[in-house]
């Protein structure tokens, strides 16, 4: 170490530094488990839009669960068009004669609501009450 220099000396002593500090680091982590491995995979869709024909008896909305029934003087639109056969138009037409003529009596006077007749009426009455 005597012909060295004193640049070469303080080269020398921070590797031997760095070595030293990468060593321990390395054996601290060497019992430690591998983190969870995370596989990624995209599926690949059908080409095109799949659908279906509903049949009268599947038209009724999967989100209502059984028995749940929906107040036509409480409900928003979204509540609303989970009835079978009210869409967006007829849920809004319902709200606005709501606010005009005050809450329903009865789930028959939705006929008084421009759009719906007896035919919608009746598939929707065992989901909906007027309070």
């Amino acid at each position: 170490m005597a012909g060295l220099s004193r640049y070469e000396k303080a080269v020398l002593a921070l590797t031997a530094g760095f070595v030293l500090l990468a060593g321990g680091w390395f054996l601290a982590g060497a019992g430690e488990q591998p983190g969870p491995r995370v596989t990624v995979s995209q599926r690949e869709e059908t080409p095109g839009p799949v659908q279906q024909e509903l049949q009268p008896e599947e038209a009724y909305p999967d989100s209502l669960l059984p028995g749940e029934v929906i107040d036509l003087n409480t409900a928003g639109v979204y509540d609303l068009q989970r009835l079978p056969g009210i869409g967006e138009k007829r849920a809004r037409d319902i709200i606005a004669y709501r606010e005009e003529h005050g809450p329903f009596e009865t789930v028959e006077e939705l006929d008084l609501v421009s759009g719906i007749g007896p035919g919608i009426i009746e598939g929707l009455r065992q989901y909906a009450s007027a309070g």
